[in-house]
């Protein structure tokens, strides 16, 4: 298990990864929901049941990382293999630690387990997590009017 500490609410958190079990999943579905809303909403594709069954039917617990802040459930992450690299998927983070460092150290730690292999992801249109993707060497691939795809080339 990986270990930092990171900046939240002004204090100090420790921030680790775990191996997510498939009793995660109703955790990462509902946090999924949560931190999409705003997007999905934008764009018009806001579905309260979608939102949650495409994780179920997504969630590859051997391939995603749980985030603990503090030692509690504060987000999940996933990496899965491709035929030339990975997919960095289902990066989500509890919206009380975002904006604090913690989803950037995170990134990298993941990042560095990848290289050198090329990493990929989509982005929802409008998002701002598409600006920390940038800061860490993510460019934009293609981009069609809901999604944005990028890729990290080493």
């Amino acid at each position: 298990m990986d270990q930092r500490v990171g900046e939240a609410a002004g204090r100090q958190v420790e921030w680790a990864l775990r191996a997510a079990t498939p009793a995660d999943v109703h955790a990462v579905a509902e946090l999924r929901a949560v931190v999409m809303r705003a997007d999905l909403e934008r764009l018009g594709r806001f579905d309260e049941q979608r939102v949650r069954q495409r994780l179920r039917d997504e969630f590859e617990p051997h391939h995603t990382k749980i985030v603990l802040a503090d030692g509690e459930f504060a987000g999940c992450v996933a990496m899965r293999p491709d035929s030339d690299g990975w997919w960095l998927e289902h990066f989500y983070l509890d919206p009380g630690i975002q904006g604090r460092g913690i989803g950037s150290a995170v990134l990298a730690t993941v990042l560095d387990q990848a290289d050198p292999a090329p990493v990929r992801l989509n982005v929802l249109q409008g998002s701002a997590a598409q600006r920390l993707y940038e800061r860490h060497g993510f460019v934009v691939e293609a981009q069609d009017p809901i999604d944005v795809f990028m890729v990290r080339a080493r």
